[in-house]
């Protein structure tokens, strides 16, 4: 497992360090400024980030958030203070676990673990979401396509669902590509 850990103090990074020795596997890089934090995370290729910022400026939260959107990771924060406005904008932002006064060796382990399941969570909630919007969308195609047969033709239904299934299973498609193919051939009829 790679970890990556950025912070500008090595004392705090340390920790963070002590708290992972007990992982055998585990590859650390700790990163320090955040001059090109973006290219330099992407060099090392982290499964997880952990980010130790200590007690950061607005300025310095939202550029670690802009890093935190562009990465596909488990990330934890970690700060010294914060308030509701900032916890907010983690979230937003895709931090897993955001730690306030929380930097100690002993808790690394337990931190990372909810980190990479609280990631893990969301990310099966957004392939959820996803999968059913596009059957969602694929729904809709196929009602407007069946409102076309029936207005054209002057079918039911369950006639014209039958006409989309039918071409559907004669040209080895999937009934929604047929639906597409008839909403296309509608709209350039200019109907």
């Amino acid at each position: 497992m790679r970890i990556a850990i950025i912070d500008d103090s090595t004392a705090r990074a340390s920790i963070i360090e002590e708290g992972l020795a007990p992982f055998e596997d585990c590859e650390i890089s700790v990163i320090s400024g955040r001059q090109g934090l973006l290219a330099r995370i992407a060099e090392i290729g982290p499964d997880i980030v952990l980010m130790n910022l200590g007690n950061p400026s607005r300025d310095e939260l939202e550029e670690y958030f802009a890093v935190s959107r562009a990465l596909a990771r488990p990330i934890a924060m970690f700060v010294d203070e914060s308030d509701d406005e900032s916890i907010g904008a983690s979230i937003d932002a895709g931090v897993s676990a955001y730690v306030v006064d929380g930097l100690a060796a002993n808790r690394i382990r337990p931190l990372l673990d909810l980190t990479v399941r609280r990631f893990n969570a969301f990310a099966r909630l957004q392939s959820d979401l996803a999968e059913a919007k596009g059957k969602l969308a694929e729904r809709e195609t196929i009602d407007r396509a069946k409102r076309i047969l029936m207005d054209s033709k002057g079918v039911s239904e369950p006639e014209a669902y039958g006409e989309l299934r039918r071409k559907a299973m004669s040209s080895s498609k999937r009934i929604v590509d047929i639906a597409e193919a008839v909403v296309t051939a509608h709209e350039l009829m200019g109907q």
